[in-house]
């Protein structure tokens, strides 16, 4: 059976049209307890978050209706961010983790996303089996079975005093001046605490959500507030988070944006000098210029589909350590399971204090090869195997890069459209033979 509801990352679309509406979260609740029921006897528990958005106040309480119909109890979180979940999930020994969460979309979107009891993210065959209770109706526990429901009162202490573990015991941001972007989601209240306790001087960005305004202009999607204020506070750096907490970016002194691939390999680079770096996981669209920087240091490199699930999926059929996407999504799943800002951005002033190496030298280290995307929009499915004249077009591109380039033609998964993205160190290439490619698959399919 095929999933029908959920994507790469849960459940996600605009509030008040299907599904993202009362009635079916309620149900989706239910369908979710039940699932989880059947794997545990005795005391069932699920815990549930959700970012600053307007309607997490509704999907809470029809979640929290839906498992407690379902015979779940349920642990209400508050706000928290999706990593806290899933630590969250693993401390109180639930049988899974619920998140309300649109990620770093607009505040009128909303969706829902899964961790199971070993914080990881659900596997597709529990998704299909809670789609398969989807097609059911609701039946009622007896009351005597009925959940109940409990507020968790010091679940921001507890996230806090895990990110602050996840350094070396002493460990102090002592002397730096931060400027922390919190996107006004779901890491208003722990994020800054979590550097403040560390040490540091802590200038808040973003951090008075009021239901509407998250991810507005700020944020790790959008970095231009934070670059103008580490200018105008004269800060050491910017770290900014997006609405639901698991990525982040970081701005240097100088006000220039530092992604995620670049975060990664200053992260890869300490810990292959400092006992090791087994290997990095990185997706289809990660900048050329880790890869090759990181073979360079002898740390081998894959890549993945696009998505944090299958980099983790990755790192864990190879035992590795670190992994993430050029958004910002960075996994140290040495320390926790799922992708987690305040963790990630805590490794990168880690590298900097014990080096005495401000971020803009250590990014140095990885060479970015310039890129150049056009989207082509279709009126079918893409199959690249059904057009012998694009892979023909593509074959002379990648002739023409040798092995310091690659041509990248990858579906969208919620849009007409294709991607051709060409990456080369040659940018004036790059902008030829991209535009050269996207006009053979337009001829072709647009």
């Amino acid at each position: 059976m095929g999933r029908k509801f959920f994507g790469t990352d849960g459940i996600r679309g605009r509030v008040g049209t299907h599904p993202i509406t009362a009635d079916f979260i309620l149900k989706l609740g239910w369908a979710a307890g039940k699932v989880f029921s059947e794997q545990t006897e005795g005391r069932k528990l699920i815990v549930v978050g959700k970012d600053t958005r307007v309607s997490g106040y509704m999907f809470e309480s029809a979640l929290e209706a839906g498992l407690i119909a379902a015979g779940v109890d349920v642990a209400l979180l508050g706000p928290m961010p999706t990593p806290a979940i899933a630590y969250l999930t693993r401390t109180f020994r639930a049988q899974a983790g619920i998140v309300i969460s649109a990620s770093h979309n607009p505040y009128y979107d909303n969706g829902i996303k899964f961790f199971g009891g070993d914080g990881f993210k659900l596997p597709d065959d529990i998704e299909e089996s809670i789609e398969k209770y989807l097609q059911n109706p609701i039946v009622t526990e007896d009351s005597s079975k009925l959940g109940k429901a409990h507020r968790v009162d010091d679940a921001a202490g507890r996230y806090i005093e895990f990110c602050k573990g996840t350094l070396p015991t002493g460990s102090s941001l002592q002397g730096l001046k931060i400027v922390v972007d919190c996107a006004n989601g779901a890491t208003y209240s722990t994020a800054p605490k979590v550097f403040r306790e560390l040490g540091a001087e802590v200038v808040e960005l973003a951090a008075e959500p009021d239901g509407f305004n998250i991810n507005e202009a700020c944020g790790s999607t959008q970095p231009a507030l934070l670059q103008n204020a580490v200018v105008a506070e004269n800060a050491d750096m910017g770290v900014a988070l997006d609405g639901d907490g698991d990525r982040v970016m970081f701005v240097d002194h100088k006000g220039h944006a530092v992604d995620g691939d670049e975060l990664i390999f200053v992260i890869a680079k300490y810990r292959h000098e400092h006992g090791g770096c087994s290997g990095v996981a990185g997706t289809l669209m990660s900048n050329l210029g880790m890869e090759v920087s990181l073979k360079e240091l002898g740390i081998p490199f894959v890549r993945t589909k696009v998505g944090d699930r299958y980099v983790i999926e990755a790192l864990r059929e190879r035992k590795w350590q670190l992994g993430g996407e050029s958004s910002g999504h960075i996994i140290c799943s040495d320390l926790t399971t799922t992708g987690d800002g305040a963790v990630a951005a805590l490794q990168v002033l880690h590298a900097m204090r014990e080096t005495g190496t401000p971020l803009n030298t250590l990014k140095k280290g990885m060479k970015k090869f310039p890129q150049s995307m056009i989207n082509v929009r279709i009126g079918e499915k893409f199959d690249l195997s059904d057009f012998p004249v694009i892979q023909d077009a593509v074959a002379a591109a990648e002739d023409e890069l040798k092995d310091r380039g690659r041509v990248l033609l990858r579906p969208s998964g919620t849009e007409p459209l294709v991607r051709v993205m060409v990456e080369a160190e040659d940018a004036q290439l790059v902008d030829k033979l991209v535009r050269e490619v996207a006009d053979v698959v337009k001829s072709e399919v647009g």
